[in-house]
């Protein structure tokens, strides 16, 4: 089975199960913390997971060296590697979680890593979770951790599904990123801020890229028409979910003043093709709906978005292969091993 066959069958089987919700169950779908749907069989969903350099935040793991400790091996397919141990072992951690219905924070597969933004500000005090300065070594390591996270390209699931961050033009200093415009020349631009992303996408195929809080050239990055929409999906042809940096979105109407409430800066992202809000800013698209800012079929497609990509990860599939992975290799001896040689060579 070809992967465009595969994945057209998930779109398939997306869009007839969106089909069967009402608005308000289609809109509550569009959060992070994503409610069950009991009625049509669809759990609850946290899509908030961390996994830079090993599964954070949920009890014991393996833990690596932190990115730029591991991008200092200058070694892709060590890092390949690694990435694998991580995806197996946030699998095994999801399987034990949901056997006994726990669907919090922290406990899905979805992961919020790499971090492939271009290091070179240290005010920004976030570099330790990037692989650096270099944008030809971020694209090779960013494309490494992608491809080892979410498996081979031509399996029907996904091991783990990654997410690249944060989308565009995103460093320091941290505490100005609320209201900062990073103002960059389109040369900038191309030659040092996207050729990790770009690489994520037409390289690695990755599943989830996460927008930055700051505005790129006076757009609010999650809701930039010319980076999300122009770039992203018709330049580039990525076909995976948009999710807004965590609570971004409020930021459009109280840091940037580019909207005036909630529910247009609800309605500017979506608009332009951020499907997940990690926030409560999506919690006002109903009102956004109703004042006509956003159309039905916008809130649908994004939906369908999110159910296709809950599928590719095997979520709603009690067969899927990697169900059976135990809760036992988390955290082994094996993987001790791996993190002690990383440590070594990093």
């Amino acid at each position: 089975m070809t992967q465009l066959i595969i994945e057209q069958e998930f779109s398939k089987q997306a869009k007839e199960l969106v089909a069967k919700m009402d608005l308000l169950e289609k809109a509550s779908q569009l959060r992070y913390d994503a409610p069950s749907i009991k009625r049509l069989g669809v759990p609850a969903y946290n899509w908030w997971n961390e996994a830079l350099h090993g599964v954070a935040r949920a009890g014991v793991a393996t833990i690596f060296p932190q990115a730029i400790g591991m991008a200092a091996m200058f070694d892709d397919t060590f890092l390949k590697e690694i990435a694998d141990i991580i995806a197996i072992e946030g699998r095994a951690k999801y399987n034990q979680f949901s056997r006994k219905g726990d669907r919090d924070i922290y406990k899905g597969m979805t992961f919020w890593a790499p971090n492939i933004n271009i290091f070179r500000d240290p005010r920004w005090g976030r570099g330790h979770e990037t692989y650096g300065e270099d944008p030809y070594l971020t694209a090779r390591l960013g494309v490494a951790f992608i491809t080892g996270l979410q498996g081979e390209a031509g399996n029907k699931y996904w091991k783990a599904a990654a997410c690249a961050k944060h989308f565009a033009v995103h460093s320091g200093p941290e505490q100005d990123r609320h209201h900062f415009d990073a103002i960059v020349s389109k040369k900038d631009l191309y030659e040092t801020y996207l050729p990790a992303f770009e690489a994520a996408v037409k390289e690695a195929r990755v599943a989830g890229v996460m927008g930055a809080y700051n505005r790129v050239n006076g757009e609010p990055a999650c809701g930039s028409k010319t980076l999300l929409v122009d770039l992203l999906k018709e330049e580039w042809g990525f076909d995976g979910y948009i999710v807004s940096d965590c609570w971004a979105l409020r930021d459009f109407h109280m840091e940037h003043m580019v909207t005036r409430t909630a529910a247009e800066s609800a309605a500017l992202a979506i608009n332009n093709g951020c499907e997940l809000n990690c926030g409560n800013t999506y919690l006002h698209m109903l009102q956004a709906y109703n004042q006509g800012l956003v159309k039905e079929e916008t809130i649908t497609e994004a939906v369908e978005k999110l159910m296709a990509i809950r599928m590719k990860l095997g979520l709603f599939d009690e067969h899927c292969e990697y169900n059976e992975i135990p809760y036992e290799i988390n955290d082994c001896k094996k993987h001790h091993e791996v993190a002690l040689e990383a440590s070594r060579r990093s």
